[in-house]
């Protein structure tokens, strides 16, 4: 059993094709030449055929019967090739690679904060503020590496929805469930919200930590004034980045019992956004349609990159050893074959 796991089960499982299949070649073109081998025989036979000696007899037509044992001559012939296609394949160099990829480096500890009040259900981005808000999140999540991502809800209150992870899977199952009305207290505590996302940065001991902060109108609810909570985030060393959605004036919000669209008045509260922004040495863009969002989550991708190195390892292995042995083995039995019965000594 030993001499079968160590010696022979790796010596047949070498014949396989699929482990044949498994190999990179060191010198792949040396194989065409075992199409050649059958060609060397030819011209061996050829040039004995010529010089072999002719003697004329005459048989009478049925007198000469073939055997079977006449083909056991052709034996040492196929040994030989073997041998030599066997050598061929130990020239080209079998090898596998182990590839091992290690990454080093400090990544960014990202907080996304995202509004999902009702007023998130108005209509000039398609198809609602919520829906376009999400889809681009989740671009955002996509695009990253190797940075630690988290999820901060808001309307009237808010919640953390996902720690600082670099389970993007997690992040994206928690975007895709974000939905209207997930928060009972209705209004827009965007104070209280970057409290909560300060909360979970705090204690981060990344290079750079960055709040990135999704909202449609002004501060509405919470007990912390936006501006404050800005402050107090730069004091902990938090990067914001503010995003104001939708446009100004009247916009389309769903539709009445006879199916036409309803519409409404809203205003965002650039002013105080552009200040929250400021305050914590961040940039405040506003995204009045779909292009325009992805566009500046496209620019904050950009602005926050985090230095991953990767470290690659890769550890060779030849596989031409077990070929030569078998080149050697097949070699070694055409010889001892010479010297048995099934070679015409007349011949060689």
């Amino acid at each position: 059993m030993q001499l079968w796991q160590q010696f022979l089960g790796p010596m047949v499982d070498s014949l396989r094709y699929s482990t044949l299949a498994s190999y990179a070649w060191e010198m792949p073109r040396l194989l065409f030449l075992i199409a050649g081998i059958p060609l060397l025989f030819a011209a061996r036979w050829l040039l004995a055929y010529r010089r072999r000696s002719k003697l004329g007899v005459a048989f009478v037509q049925g007198q000469v019967r073939r055997d079977w044992s006449a083909v056991l001559r052709f034996i040492p012939d196929i040994v030989l090739a073997l041998s030599l296609a066997f050598g061929i394949v130990a020239l080209a160099r079998p090898q596998r690679t182990d590839e091992r990829v290690v990454q080093s480096g400090e990544g960014i500890d990202i907080v996304l904060v995202l509004d999902v009040s009702g007023s998130m259900e108005l209509g000039d981005l398609r198809p609602n503020r919520l829906e376009a808000a999400k889809r681009m999140a989740h671009e955002f999540v996509d695009g990253r590496t190797g940075d630690r991502l988290g999820l901060v809800v808001f309307a009237g209150d808010a919640y953390s929805l996902a720690p600082l992870t670099t389970d993007y899977e997690l992040l994206r199952e928690s975007i895709d469930g974000l939905k209207l009305g997930m928060i009972a207290n209705d209004g827009t505590a965007i104070g209280t919200a970057l409290g909560v996302a300060t909360n979970r940065l705090r204690d981060s001991h990344s290079r750079s930590r960055v709040c990135i902060l999704l909202s449609d109108g002004e501060n509405t609810a919470g007990s912390l004034d936006p501006l404050t909570a800005a402050q107090l985030a730069h004091a902990y060393g938090l990067k914001i980045y503010t995003i104001g959605l939708g446009q100004d004036g009247v916009v389309p919000f769903g539709t009445d019992g006879l199916g036409r669209t309803n519409y409404v008045n809203t205003r965002l509260d650039e002013t105080t956004m552009r200040q929250i922004a400021g305050a914590a040495e961040g940039q405040f863009f506003r995204a009045t349609d779909n292009a325009a969002l992805r566009q500046v989550f496209q620019r904050i991708n950009r602005y926050e990159k985090s230095e991953i190195k990767q470290t690659r390892f890769r550890n060779t292995r030849d596989y031409y050893r077990i070929y030569l042995f078998w080149c050697v083995g097949l070699w070694l039995l055409w010889l001892g074959l010479k010297n048995t019965f099934l070679t015409n000594a007349l011949e060689d």
